[in-house]
């Protein structure tokens, strides 16, 4: 019930009882993962190097994505990697919009298709074709994968199993040993999902807890508007 919420965890994980808490969701929070002691100390260096009034418009602000504009605008390649929330959002003309204004600023984008991506085969194909982007960006898998090691930035909208790193090393979940597009080894990663649940197989993606990741949290298109804004 307080005003705003600093919460200093290790990861996004459930705790002990293993029920999800909703306040990692809130508008009202700023999450800060990691080592409690590091974070703790992150804290204790604004209250020493200002005033106790300056902590949370710093912890606001890192919520607010002004790293992602630095990330955006330092941007020479990137990937867009859709999903079944950008379905769901309706957000593939927003998608559109955020490439373009990437393009329009010198950026090499492209789009990442993972085949099963999406309801049938095929969907992101048909929502990103209704939005008008070129067939020759999208890229299948195969010919994408190679890439992600050398890219600036991937923005993940509403894609979740696909790119689950789990897939490689998780034995014995639905996904291990399914092919996924390998945006983990990207530079940064901005991922737009609507909240931190597992994907449609109920596995645990650890690219939500790691440094190089950002997430934009809620609908994928005010999430995506959010980005183009800040272009």
């Amino acid at each position: 019930e307080a005003k705003h919420i600093i919460i200093c965890n290790y990861d996004l994980k459930p705790g002990y009882a293993g029920v999800e808490n909703p306040l990692y969701t809130s508008d009202k929070v700023t999450m800060m993962l990691g080592d409690a002691a590091k974070t703790v100390d992150e804290i204790t260096d604004v209250l020493m190097n200002g005033n106790a009034a300056a902590a949370a418009p710093v912890a606001e602000a890192k919520a607010e994505g002004k790293d992602v504009k630095a990330v955006l605008a330092n941007a020479k390649t990137a990937i867009i990697v859709p999903g079944y929330g950008m379905a769901l959002a309706q957000a593939q003309h927003k998608v559109k919009t955020l490439a373009d204004k990437l393009v329009d600023k010198g950026v090499d984008l492209e789009y990442a298709i993972h085949p099963v991506a999406g309801r049938m085969p095929g969907h992101m194909n048909v929502l990103l074709a209704e939005a008008d982007v070129p067939y020759e960006s999208l890229k299948e898998m195969d010919e994408v994968n190679p890439k992600f090691k050398e890219t600036d930035v991937v923005i993940i909208v509403g894609a979740n199993d696909v790119v689950n790193p789990a897939a490689i090393v998780a034995e014995g979940t639905p996904i291990y040993g399914m092919p996924i597009l390998r945006a983990d080894e990207a530079k940064h990663i901005i991922i737009c999902n609507y909240d931190l649940k597992p994907g449609y197989a109920g596995v645990e993606n650890p690219l939500y807890t790691s440094d190089k990741v950002t997430m934009m949290l809620g609908d994928a298109a005010k999430t995506v508007d959010d980005l183009i804004k800040m272009l």
